[in-house]
């Protein structure tokens, strides 16, 4: 599913224009974002949590020639879901 897809689901399961459903779609991710950036939690009950965590520096390996390179430490998002999505796949 794209993000047309998910405008179009939107939109149709709320009962309002492809505009505004992605207009909330637009606000809902920009939200996200920002918290995300700021180092917030973001948790949906029922969905799961986002949240921004610290990468350790590490080395890896060049498959071409294999020699040893360090990897930095890097912020990443990290996604867990929640109970009742997790259900939905058992």
């Amino acid at each position: 599913m794209n993000k047309n897809d998910l405008i179009e689901s939107i939109a149709d399961s709320a009962q309002i224009s492809k505009s505004l459903a992605a207009r909330g779609l637009d606000g809902l991710l920009s939200t996200l974002r920002a918290a995300m950036l700021s180092g917030k939690q973001v948790r949906l009950l029922g969905f799961g949590s986002f949240s921004v965590v610290e990468r350790a520096p590490r080395t890896g390996r060049n498959p071409k020639t294999g020699e040893v390179v360090p990897i930095p430490p890097r912020r990443v998002v990290r996604f867990r879901p929640g109970k009742e999505l997790l259900m939905k796949f058992e």
